[in-house]
């Protein structure tokens, strides 16, 4: 049998044709894939954060540096992260710092950019994990005042939050 121009170009129409339908099926079942996953609530929702527990150590009598601790939650689902903290209050201002421990088991304090809050997860503040050290002269501060700080964070922007000053050692900062 002899192809005519017609059959060759019938042909060819068809072979394309199918070589087409494998990537729109394929894009077809992965966009009814993501369509079932997120209309199932499975695909995650921006961060959202919520600062609570804030507490303010008073600084020590002659002393500018002190600590200030807080309860930072996500219930959103994804993670986000802690990347400044600053308050009009602290003069000389804030950094993120985490407990460490060296080789020799000596405790020290290192400073770091940012802090991680998960998805769905939460971060609190203590003297044995993540802290903030603040500077601000002795005597600022009265036990019982409210020391207004930001937090920013990269994705859900600034939280305004006001931490309570207290003495040292007389509440527990887990």
């Amino acid at each position: 049998m002899r192809w005519t121009t017609t059959d060759l170009d019938a042909r060819r129409l068809r072979d394309g044709a199918l070589a087409a339908l494998v990537p729109v099926a394929a894009c077809t079942v992965a966009l009814a894939g993501l369509t079932a996953w997120t209309g199932t609530g499975r695909a995650g929702s921006p961060p959202r954060m919520s600062v609570t527990e804030g507490r303010v150590l008073l600084p020590s009598a002659g002393g500018a540096e002190t600590a200030a601790f807080f309860r930072i939650q996500n219930t959103g689902g994804s993670a986000d992260t802690l990347i400044r903290v600053t308050s009009r209050e602290a003069t000389g201002g804030v950094t993120l710092g985490r407990h460490r421990m060296n080789g020799g088991n000596t405790a020290y304090r290192a400073t770091v950019d940012s802090v991680g809050i998960p998805a769905r997860g939460s971060v609190t503040m203590s003297p044995r994990g993540v802290d903030l050290a603040v500077s601000a002269p002795a005597g600022k501060w009265n036990s019982g005042d409210l020391v207004p700080f930001t937090l920013e964070f990269r994705h859900s922007g600034r939280v305004e939050v006001l931490a309570v000053a207290v003495r040292p050692g007389s509440v527990p900062l887990q």
